[in-house]
């Protein structure tokens, strides 16, 4: 079955310029304007995955993700502002499974889709059997499955992207990984992006997990070589 796409902004050329391009990839996809016009349609013909602008008028994205959460674990990727941390951060405590800073390349947006709705589609096949799927080192305890990070009993929300770094790193700690190596476990189809995104998702990792624990020091910077994760 062709997997359907729900595009939930008011800007008609995000609507126009992204529904063409999921299309050529071989989505189906619904466009929506309106959030609330969105969420009444989601109860009848609920889509496999929704993309959804935080600033709309009458319902923003927040609202729409809020309600929708309340009877539906669909996955959501928002579009955000560049300025928009705050929202972001609730964005995802409140259930978004990812979300793409505006303006974004519309490649890494498929990308992101593609690996929101692996994940979601490998917690629905797999949630019988979860525990083979969850890394522990040290402090860090990382669920594949529900996408969950644990620091002690604490819940870090992460990003898709910057989930699969953290266990890219713990896979195998006290072993250096270049920052190309980074890219290739965060970015599918080696999707090119430069070491300055790489150093961005790093930096707001530690700052995450620092929140709950302040004196986190488990990733390593080795300037010049890559990072690596040490477990205590």
């Amino acid at each position: 079955m062709t997997t359907r796409i729900a595009l939930v902004d008011d800007d008609q050329n995000i609507l126009t310029t992204v529904s063409i391009l999921l299309e050529s990839e071989g989505f189906d996809v619904t466009k929506y304007s309106d959030g609330e016009v969105a969420l009444e349609a989601f109860d009848t013909s609920p889509p496999d995955l929704a993309v959804l602008d935080i600033k709309m008028p009458r319902m923003d994205g927040m609202e729409l993700l809020n309600r929708l959460r309340r009877k539906s674990n669909m996955p959501v990727i928002f579009l955000t502002s560049k300025d928009d941390e705050i929202d972001e951060f609730l964005g995802l405590k409140m259930g978004a499974d990812d979300y793409v800073k505006k303006p974004f390349s519309q490649r890494l947006l498929v990308e992101r889709i593609r690996t929101v709705l692996r994940r979601h589609k490998a917690k629905e096949a797999n949630d019988e059997t979860a525990e083979e799927d969850v890394l522990v080192r040290g402090r860090l305890k990382l669920d594949s499955v529900r996408h969950a990070c644990f620091w002690g009993d604490q819940e870090v929300t992460l990003t898709v992207t910057e989930f699969m770094l953290l266990h890219c790193l713990a896979l195998r700690p006290g072993h250096v990984k270049s920052r190309d190596q980074l890219m290739d476990a965060a970015y599918d189809d080696n999707i090119y992006v430069d070491d300055r995104t790489i150093d961005s998702h790093i930096k707001r990792l530690r700052k995450k997990i620092r929140v709950v624990d302040p004196e986190f020091s488990a990733i390593e910077t080795l300037y010049g070589v890559g990072y690596r994760f040490k477990e205590k």
